[in-house]
């Protein structure tokens, strides 16, 4: 749910913002959050006021106020970044400091402006990655280092020292085949494969890592530092002196090496002798907003001053390069030359704009690039507010004369030049050196975990409102898919069907028996979602805000009293969710005896934890707000939304004992987010573009491996009509993540109340969603175990295909469908690009072989959904549509197998009992693989591991591209063979085999004679 367009207006404490007329003066809004102290408790006669207020000013203002929000230019470390120039690096790394081991190396770099000494890091890492830290070598205070996000300390491999010279060291990175050179002055690293080079580390010079430092605020301070600074220019005129570089003893991995250990206070002392630090060069940053800055009436305090950091890459080679959501544009990224970066920041933002870099609701600082020959990523961990800056290049341009020779060839090469810069924390990077797109997925996901398994009927459909008003609305509702003969598996409940926005609560008149209403939700084999948020009414009488209270558990103003902040309940408190305590206590909340009246059907959506303050500055948290260990808020914003999602699921999980997997929906996530469920686009509109822009932007999800993406389905704001209503639904039937939502203001729009034709299409593209589930959710365990994206672009399977590099209004489920939405009014065609030298594709629906690769011309009308199977793949189905999921359990299987040129198909299907984690504890499961060649279909274990008894059963085998066999014969081991019933169509070439009826667990085969 998104801010409503009246409280956009009490952000900024003016009805003006509304962009509408409204008559008479609005009264006075709330006040905003105050930086130092905490507001006063709301009392009921204010949270009154609050409401007739918003009463007062309600409009429909359907678009983001930018102005709330920030520019590059208005971010001072991002001003303060972007001003550093390239080609002028004042970085060295200091050669003679290098520190080998078996499987790291450090050294210094020391800032030759300021002497500031800084400690690299370099890790070879097992699987074919590098890790890069760079931190202060004796920071003043700490650091934040980014917590929890990877799944385990990376495991290392080897590194060796090849080749050295005077200004430069050549190492050997485990077994992989890269090197990298270090080069001293100025400080870069190259990383090539053989004589090729892969890309650069601060090629440009553009690294850039502010200090930790003491304020100089006293005029007698700057009247030293003043006459410090000009002796030593004094100085620098008759003294001057080159440092010393001892040789470097080259060897294998292991050697011990003369200086001592980076970090040490010895080392310290080394590379700092004769060099004390000038205060000059920070005169700068400290007029740039360094120790306080305000953006519109709030004002950040920055006590620790400046601390961004930033560095540069190059990736020669690469003209395409994806990733780093949220962001509603285009799947490739574009240059950011002359606009503003990409920005990753969490923010609620309403009704965002579309094509642009704002900062949305998530964050996931991995970018990839693709070219012909390989795929690479850069996952750079940091959890402040980050900025990336993307420009092209040619790299002849940029590399030193010496890399000309590790060069294949000659003339220029395109290249993509790629900035990050954070407010706070430390550069800690890994690159991924795939080298196939599904190297990368694999590297990546071993760094942050996999895409969790969702239980089954979470990838079935779901039904939502803000709000349905009560439980006979509930009740008729679910009545109305049953009535209309539409499946359903959700149906989700918002703020209002809390007692006064008080979460883990029910309103008493409203809702006075939810208990009653899941139960015959549950009769029905159906779920629902209720929504808990992680802002707390600030209310002396609701135990949840006295509890955390009286555990010391909220966020904390910089003077040390409860952050509180505006949200729905009004004044607001903040739980703490960096705190592991915070995050058991609120997981302990969701048992049965604590969340009233819960039940096993229920389930979690986390939304406005970015967190949203409406309040506050960009409609988020003070970036000076304390969190357990004294940490800003500032150094770990984008974490928030992950660690509330964790601390739910971790509570869905522990209320079964261990047994049940959870569904729990957020709206703001980071980099491991897909560990703990499912994300959706946020507050889009009902309009052609935004159902449109959700296709690349839940592709750039499942490249950074968030797969569990969907959008709301006929747009949260607005209202639909019927043409664009049908479309909708169906794009959504081929996302990962298939449910309705919509505004409060919005006429209902359940799906049989827009006449009858239209109710038909909408019932028909839910019903292909739950055909497919045997195959969505197979695919989903794929992606648990690989870490490959459920939904993917076309070049993730078509690596080498230029054509589809760009291509993102079509995409991949798996290997085997591919799906072009229609997204354009009144469409009477599409466009649809078939890759695959050589393959050939059938279409779903009327079962035509088209040849590959092709743009095909299709024509459409609103029933259609262009899909296709790829030739050499087998889908499951399941063809007996029943009202949700469960009821389908028993059901049986349709295979079908779409023939290659070559004759061959292969494919596989996963099954559980769809809820619990027996499957990985208890190996309770069947994984099976089914191939065809030489005119024979066999079925067999793909995983003899699982052991799972399964009721359904092989009801038809269709084949397509088949001939007219004379006989078809079943043979199982053990048993006679058998004659089988078929039916071929020339037009077509589909033979339909009838019948099977084996066990969808037992081996078999099938012969074509």
């Amino acid at each position: 749910m998104a801010l409503r367009p009246v409280l956009q207006a009490l952000l900024a404490g003016s009805c003006s913002l509304l962009h509408t007329s409204v008559k008479g003066p609005c009264p006075s809004p709330p006040p905003p959050a105050a930086s130092g102290a905490a507001p006063a408790r709301v009392t009921a006669r204010l949270g009154m006021a609050a409401l007739t207020w918003m009463a007062l000013c309600l409009a429909a203002a359907f678009a983001v106020d930018r102005s709330n929000f920030k520019t590059c230019e208005q971010s001072s470390f991002c001003k303060r970044q972007r001003s550093v120039k390239p080609g002028s690096s004042p970085y060295r790394a200091l050669l003679e400091s290098l520190q080998l081991s078996q499987d790291s190396m450090k050294l210094q770099l020391v800032n030759e402006v300021n002497k500031v000494p800084l400690l690299l890091e370099l890790y070879g890492l097992q699987g074919n990655m590098t890790r890069i830290k760079i931190n202060e070598l004796s920071p003043l205070r700490p650091r934040y280092e980014v917590p929890d996000v990877l799944v385990r300390d990376p495991p290392t491999t080897w590194l060796a020292v090849t080749g050295r010279d005077e200004n430069s060291v050549e190492l050997s990175l485990g077994d992989s085949g890269h090197k990298l050179i270090l080069t001293g002055k100025p400080f870069r690293m190259d990383l090539l494969q053989g004589r090729e080079l892969v890309l650069s580390v601060n090629p440009r010079g553009l690294l850039h890592f502010e200090h930790l430092r003491h304020r100089k605020d006293s005029f007698s301070d700057k009247v030293s530092s003043s006459v410090g600074s000009l002796w030593d220019k004094i100085k620098s005129l008759f003294y001057r002196e080159e440092p010393k570089e001892s040789a470097l003893e080259g060897g294998a991995a292991g050697e011990e090496t003369e200086p001592a250990v980076p970090g040490e206070q010895e080392s310290s002392e080394k590379s700092t002798k004769s060099e004390e630090v000038s205060d000059e060069p920070d005169r700068a940053e400290e007029e740039l907003g360094s120790w306080e800055e305000t953006f519109k009436t709030h004002t950040d305090s920055k006590p620790n001053g400046p601390t961004s950091v930033g560095l540069d890459f190059s990736l020669p080679g690469f003209e395409h390069v994806y990733g780093i959501p949220e962001h509603a544009d285009n799947l490739r990224l574009r240059t950011t030359e002359g606009g503003d970066p990409y920005r990753l920041y969490n923010l609620d933002v309403f009704q965002y704009e579309l094509y642009n870099p704002m900062a949305l609701y998530g964050s996931v600082p991995l970018l990839l690039a693709h070219n012909t020959q390989r795929t690479l990523g850069i996952f750079w961990l940091n959890a402040a507010e980050t900025w990336v800056d993307i420009s092209s290049n040619t790299a002849g341009k940029t590399l030193f004369g010496k890399m000309l020779d590790y060069m294949q060839g000659g003339g220029e090469t395109p290249q993509t030049d790629v900035r990050w810069m954070s407010e706070s924390g430390i550069i800690d990077v890994f690159l991924l050196l795939g080298p196939a797109p599904t190297d990368v997925f694999r590297q990546y996901t071993a760094l942050t975990g996999t895409q969790a398994l969702p239980p089954l009927f979470a990838v079935a459909y779901h039904q939502s409102r803000w709000n349905y008003n009560d439980e006979e609305d509930v009740a008729a509702v679910d009545d109305g898919f049953d009535t209309n003969d539409i499946p359903y598996d959700v149906i989700w409940l918002d703020i209002e069907h809390t007692d006064g926005k008080r979460y883990f609560t029910w309103d008493p008149n409203k809702f006075p028996q939810p208990r009653n209403m899941l139960g015959r939700l549950a009769a029905k084999r159906r779920k629902m979602v209720s929504i808990v948020d992680p802002h707390i009414k600030v209310d002396s009488g609701y135990r949840v805000h006295n509890e955390i209270r009286s555990r010391g558990f909220y966020v904390k103003t910089k003077d040390g009293s409860d952050y509180e902040g505006w949200c729905w309940p009004g004044s607001s408190g903040y739980p703490d969710f960096t705190n592991p305590e915070m995050r058991a206590w609120w997981a302990s909340m969701f048992s049965y005896d604590q969340y009233e009246a819960s039940m096993e059907n229920l389930y979690i959506w986390n939304d406005m934890n970015e967190p949203s303050v409406f309040n506050g500055p960009e409609v988020t948290m003070y970036k000076d707000a304390l969190h357990q260990g004294g940490w800003e808020h500032r150094d770990l914003h984008n974490l928030y939304g992950f660690y509330v999602q964790m601390a739910t699921a971790q509570g869905l999980e522990q209320r079964s004992g261990g047994l049940e997997r959870p569904f729990v929906l957020s709206r703001a996530f980071f980099a491991g987010s897909q560990r703990y469920g499912a994300v959706w686009t946020g507050d889009n509109a009902a309009e052609w573009d935004h159902m449109k822009i959700s296709i690349p932007m839940c592709l750039s999800l499942a490249l950074t491996g968030i797969s569990f993406c969907g959008a709301d389905v006929g747009g949260f704001f607005k209202s639909p009509d019927a043409e664009l209503l049908v479309r909708w639904y169906q794009v959504g039937a081929y996302q990962p993540f298939y449910r309705t939502h919509a505004h409060l203001d919005t006429v209902r729009r359940e799906p049989w109340l827009f006449g009858e034709e239209n109710k038909a299409l909408i019932r028909a593209a839910i019903r292909q969603r739950y055909a497919l589930l045997p195959y969505w959710y197979t695919t989903f365990y794929h992606s648990y175990r690989s870490g490959q994206p459920v939904m993917r672009p076309l070049w993730v399977e078509y690596p080498d295909d230029v054509t589809t590099f760009s291509i993102d209004d079509q995409f991949l489920i798996g290997n085997a469908l591919l799906v072009h939405p229609v997204t354009e009014q009144g469409a009477h065609g599409v466009q649809v690009y078939l890759p695959g030298k050589g393959q050939v594709w059938y279409d779903v629906h009327s079962h035509q072989k088209h040849h590959a690769p092709q743009t095909l011309y299709v024509p459409v009308i609103l029933s259609s959904i262009p899909v296709y199977q790829r030739g050499g793949s087998i889908v499951p189905r399941k063809e007996r549509v029943r009202r949700s999921s469960d009821c389908m359990y028993r059901d049986p299987y349709t295979l079908y197998v779409a023939l290659s040129p070559q004759g061959t198909a292969e494919g596989e299907l996963f099954i559980d009992d769809g809820h619990t984690y027996n499957f990985e504890s208890k190996a309770q499961y069947l994984h099976r693989h089914f191939s065809f060649a030489s005119n024979t279909l066999t079925a067999r274990s793909a995983d003899s591991k699982g052991i799972f008894e399964s009721p359904a059963w092989i009801e038809r085998v269709v084949i397509l591209g088949a001939g007219k066999p004379a006989a078809v014969f079943l043979r199982q081991p053990g048993m006679a063979e058998t004659r089988l019933d078929f039916q071929h169509e020339p037009e077509t070439s589909v033979l339909t085999l009838r019948k099977p009826g084996v066990n969808i667990g037992a081996d078999w085969s099938i012969s074509l004679r």
